[in-house]
């Protein structure tokens, strides 16, 4: 006895026809839009402790500085260049992971790190106890023997977090960062793969500005969300 799929086979042709259509809309939006406007990354490590914490996820703004081509590195047109102190997302230059940095050193700036204090053209960089929060609050438990500060240097006052004991490079330069490209430092100072050990970032590699923790999660706590984090704006 001959079974008949015909029907069957109709069915889910209209059934295609239907959804695979609104599908192909919507992403046809979302990659672009995610691509060229705003999008979420996941943080994996702690290299921007106590700014952003482990296993949280940053809104990234990609319009803060320019307008892509989607899914490329092509500059349509550009309106504003990264800032000393801000929190950007760019592409390693050592291996094309996306990373998540804080600028430090600008076109043409001088840049020193001495003993885990910053020296930026010739201007040494302040340092006081966290006494007012800079962004969210990390959880004391995730800062236990750690040194916590507030660096201070012109326009840029944010919080920095150091480890006592840890092998670390604590000490680098002076270097004058070339034109086009910057440098980048974690906030954690003594864990973080940044421009200390990869170099400088060029401009094209900058994806956009992380503006604010989305969702947090404590990978520590069976990822307890950590919800007083959530949706804060970094600084």
């Amino acid at each position: 006895m001959k079974t008949e799929r015909r029907p069957c086979k109709a069915q889910a042709a209209r059934i295609w026809k239907a959804w695979g259509r609104d599908l192909a809309v919507v992403l046809g939006i979302m990659i672009p839009f995610r691509s060229s406007v705003a999008d979420w990354n996941h943080v994996p490590s702690g290299s921007m402790k106590p700014t952003i914490l482990e296993c949280e996820r940053i809104l990234v703004n990609k319009l803060a500085y320019d307008l892509k081509v989607p899914l490329t590195t092509w500059h349509v047109v550009e309106w504003g260049q990264p800032a000393r102190g801000d929190i950007v997302v760019f592409n390693s230059p050592r291996d094309g992971a996306r990373l998540v940095k804080r600028v430090i050193g600008l076109p043409g700036d001088t840049v020193e790190l001495r003993n885990n204090r910053l020296i930026i053209n010739g201007e040494p960089a302040r340092y006081a106890p966290p006494d007012e929060p800079t962004g969210p609050t990390a959880p004391d438990a995730e800062m236990a023997g750690c040194e916590l500060a507030r660096e201070r240097l012109g326009g840029l006052d944010h919080a920095v977090m150091a480890i006592p004991g840890t092998p670390a490079l604590r000490s680098f330069g002076p270097v004058v960062v070339p034109a086009g490209r910057y440098l980048v430092l974690g906030d954690n100072r003594d864990n973080s793969a940044d421009s200390r050990y990869f170099g400088f970032v060029e401009r094209r590699a900058i994806v956009g500005r992380a503006s604010t923790v989305v969702v947090s999660f404590d990978p520590d706590r069976h990822y307890r969300p950590r919800f007083d984090r959530w949706f804060t704006a970094l600084h």
